[in-house]
This record gives structure tokens, C-alpha cells and sequence, in this order.
């Protein structure tokens, strides 16, 4: 049995982006989120549960299609690839107004995080571990071999890549497992994240700090799909205090995921393949190690085109004028107040952005929270106390909007490469993103 190879998308547009093109992905992500915002929360049952479809997720699908459509749009309409590529490079910049939010969020609810204790802790086991403990065992139940290593030992981010990449290569079974991963999450982990929080979240049976925490997985995208179906369902009141402790538990994961991924859930899961393989394996004719690779490191743009200084800024200024649409459509705040807001965590990152310049080797996350969390907290600060104010304006939910449309933007450009994966490796990959959220949740529970 063999595959098609998988070549790269054609290019639409030369390779350098011009004033005219940026300008439209501006105004395309803004005309997405105002579409979004205004179609609303739709919310259907699904046998015991219930499935919401938040804005953010409008913004995803109506992003995507309108990636996947440019062939067949007039010339000023289209998002072909090469924008795609860049939508992707601003969703990297724009998530810093989220993780700032997010620090703030945590710092001004600092007694609520104080108070998970123990279960913010020990649940960060549960997203190490639940990614293989769920998805290994179906890996070669299906036949899957070497591949499972690299798809299930994390929810393959880029720092998991890097990972793969120097242990073993990029063009190694772990290697085309890792990137399966990381592709399959690209295109359908948001969304597919988001179902199964709502439906799990309906179900009733975790404490509502227990899924908040396994909201948390160290994808900002993924995490902010996820309590937003969670915190939906829930009492206004308890809004706040829901977003601090997945911001709590996500920054966790993010930074401590990658050293906890490099010495021990990989090596675990390496292990664990060697003694298990022999005893499920068996139970599948299909042989991942007989099929030519479905995916090489090529396909998968890691080393996208130089992003300098006016880049950022446009990816802040994108993500700002989505937070200020939703946050005027949806949730009824005063412009004003927005953008007084706005403008606070605009100068929050400026300032990050000029110490990250002058320590260039500490890692960017942890400045943005050794930064910003303490700005956050009331009485540290003098002015402490007028900057959670005016923050507290901009709904979290806001920033989840514009984020998920370019993310939907920039997995266009993927969809040919997806649809040339296995069906098993997409199933294993989804499996294991469910383990890292239901892992941390169920371990959360534990001390609730």
C-alpha cells in the first residue's frame, strides 16, 4: 500500500507581502469576528449533553472557509496561501495580548488561584500523562508503530516538534507521528477541544475548577476554545474566577510542558511502546511501518518568512480590533472603556517587547508572566488598581474571537496536507488531546 505524495500548496502571490495584501488580512479578520459576534451562541443537545458553538468557533469555520475558497473569489477577496502562512506568523504575535489578559486575569484573582492549591499542581500530571495513557493503547490497537511515539507523548505544539526533531528527525516514524499530531491540532484541535469541554462540561460530574483547569492544555488557542464552552455554562459570577485558573494552569503547562515532555513523558512513552506493541499490535492487520510517510517535515512550514517589528504590531493591532468588536457587539461595553483598556495592555506588551530586547535568551512566556501577573495584583502597585479596572472592562471571551479567526486563516493552507493522513493517526491525535484535557480534569477532581 503506498500514499500520493504530498506536495506543497502553489504559491498565489509572491513571496513578499505587501502593504495592500496585510491590510486585507486586517480587514478580513475584522469583517470575520463581526460575523461571528453577531451570529452568536448556538447550542443544540447531543444525547445527556449539550454542544455550544461560541463566536469563536464561527470565527474558526468562517475563517478556514473562506482560506479554502480563494481559488474561486475575485482577486481583492482572496486569502490564498502565502497569506495563510502569514496569518499563522500573526496569531504566534497576537496571542500575547491574550497571555496578557490572561496574567492580569490571574493576578486580580489571585486569592481563587491561591485557593486551588494542591489540584493546580498535581493536575499538571494529568495533561503530561493523558495524552499517552489514553491515546497509546488506541495507537496500536490500530496498528499504528513508531509513529505513536511522536503523536502521543504530547499534544505536538511546536517546543514537541523541537523535541522529536533532535531526538530522533523529522523524517523518523516519531517524527511523521509528532507532525501528524501537530497538523491534526492545527486544523481541528480548537474546535474539536471546544465540543468535547461544552459536552463534558454538561454532563455535570467535575467540579467546575477541575475543568478549568483542564482547559489549560499549553496551546493558547486550544485553552481559550475550551473554557469558553466551560465557563458558558456556568454563572456569570463565576466567570472570573474559571478564566483565572485555566490561565493559571495553562501558563503552567506552557512552561513547564517542554522540560516535563523532554525528560519524562517521552521517555515513558517510548518505554511503554516497547513492552505494549507486542500485546496490542497483534490485533490489527494494518501496519503504520508498511505505508510509505503521509507527511514529511517539509510539508509543514517551520521556518516561515522573516517577521520584524511592523509585523508584530499589525498582529496586535488585529487582535486588539477583534477584542474591541466583540467586546462592543457581544457585551455591550462603551468604546471608550475598551479602548482605555486596550491601550493598557498595548503598553504592557511595548514594554515586554523592550526587556525581551535586552535579555534575549530568557524565554518570551516567562518575561510576559513574571511581568505582567504582578501588574495585576491589587495593592503591588500604586496604580495596581487602575490598571485591573480598566482591563476587567475587556471580556476574556473577546480576545478568543480574533485569535481563533487567524488560526482559522492559517490552517487553510493545511487542509490538503490533512486530508492525505491516515484516518488513524487523526483519530489517535484527537484521542490524545481529549487525554490532556479529561487527564488534568480528572486529577483536578481528585482534590475537589
Amino acid at each position: 500500500m503506498t500514499t500520493t505524495p504530498v506536495t506543497a500548496a502553489p504559491a498565489d502571490v509572491p513571496a513578499e507581502r505587501d502593504f495592500f495584501s496585510k491590510g486585507k488580512i486586517f480587514i478580513a479578520v475584522l469583517i470575520v469576528v463581526a460575523l461571528a459576534e453577531t451570529i452568536g451562541v448556538v447550542k443544540f443537545k447531543l444525547g445527556p449533553g449539550v454542544v455550544l458553538l461560541q463566536p469563536m468557533v464561527w470565527a474558526l469555520l468562517l475563517a478556514a472557509a473562506w482560506g479554502v475558497a480563494w481559488r474561486y473569489l475575485p482577486a481583492p477577496l482572496r486569502i490564498g496561501t502565502s497569506l495563510q502562512g502569514y496569518a499563522g506568523q500573526l496569531l504566534n504575535a497576537g496571542l500575547l495580548l491574550f497571555i496578557v489578559k490572561m496574567a492580569f486575569t490571574v493576578g486580580g484573582a489571585l486569592p481563587a488561584v491561591r485557593q486551588a492549591g494542591w489540584a493546580l499542581l498535581f493536575q499538571e500530571l494529568g495533561h503530561s500523562f493523558g495524552t499517552l495513557v489514553l491515546g497509546l493503547p488506541l495507537a496500536l490497537l490500530l496498528g499504528v508503530k513508531r509513529e505513536a511515539v511522536g503523536a502521543t507523548f504530547s499534544i505536538g505544539r511546536e517546543g514537541n516538534l523541537v523535541i522529536i526533531g533532535d531526538k530522533y528527525g523529522m523524517a523518523s516514524p516519531e517524527g511523521r507521528g509528532v507532525l501528524a499530531e501537530y497538523i491534526t491540532g492545527t486544523v481541528l484541535g480548537a474546535l474539536f477541544i471546544a465540543l468535547l469541554a461544552g459536552f463534558i462540561t454538561s454532563l455535570n460530574i467535575f467540579d467546575p475548577r477541575s475543568l478549568a483547569m483542564g482547559a489549560g492544555v499549553g496551546s493558547g488557542s486550544m485553552m481559550a476554545a475550551a473554557i469558553g464552552a466551560i465557563s458558558a455554562q456556568y454563572p456569570a459570577t463565576m466567570t472570573k474566577e474559571l478564566h483565572a485558573i485555566a490561565s493559571a494552569a495553562n501558563l503552567m503547562t506552557a512552561v513547564m510542558g517542554f522540560y516535563v515532555a523532554l525528560f519524562v513523558t517521552l521517555p515513558v512513552c517510548s518505554w511503554l511502546y516497547d513492552r505494549l506493541e507486542p500485546v496490542l499490535g497483534r490485533f490489527s492487520k494494518f501496519q503504520s511501518d508498511k505505508v510509505g510517510p503521509t507527511v514529511s517535515a517539509a510539508d509543514v512550514d517551520l521556518k516561515p518568512a522573516p517577521f520584524g517589528l511592523q509585523d508584530r504590531i499589525l498582529a496586535w493591532l488585529v487582535v486588539a480590533g477583534g477584542v474591541l468588536i466583540g467586546n462592543t457587539i457581544t457585551y455591550k461595553v462603551p468604546v471608550g472603556a475598551s479602548l482605555i483598556g486596550l491601550a493598557i495592555v498595548l503598553v504592557v506588551i511595548f514594554l515586554v517587547e523592550l526587556v525581551a530586547r535586552l535579555l534575549p535568551k530568557v524565554p518570551h512566556i516567562i518575561l510576559m508572566v513574571v511581568l505582567t501577573t504582578p501588574l495585576g495584583i491589587p495593592g503591588v502597585l500604586p496604580f495596581s488598581h487602575i490598571l485591573v479596572e480598566n482591563t476587567e472592562k475587556l471580556n476574556f471571551m473577546a480576545f478568543t474571537t480574533p485569535v481563533l479567526a487567524l488560526a482559522g486563516y492559517s490552517v487553510a493552507k493545511d487542509l490538503p496536507i490533512f486530508r492525505q493522513l491516515s484516518w488513524r493517526i487523526v483519530v489517535v491525535s484527537l484521542t490524545a488531546a481529549a487525554g490532556t484535557f479529561l487527564g488534568a480534569t480528572v486529577v483536578a477532581e481528585f482534590f475537589h
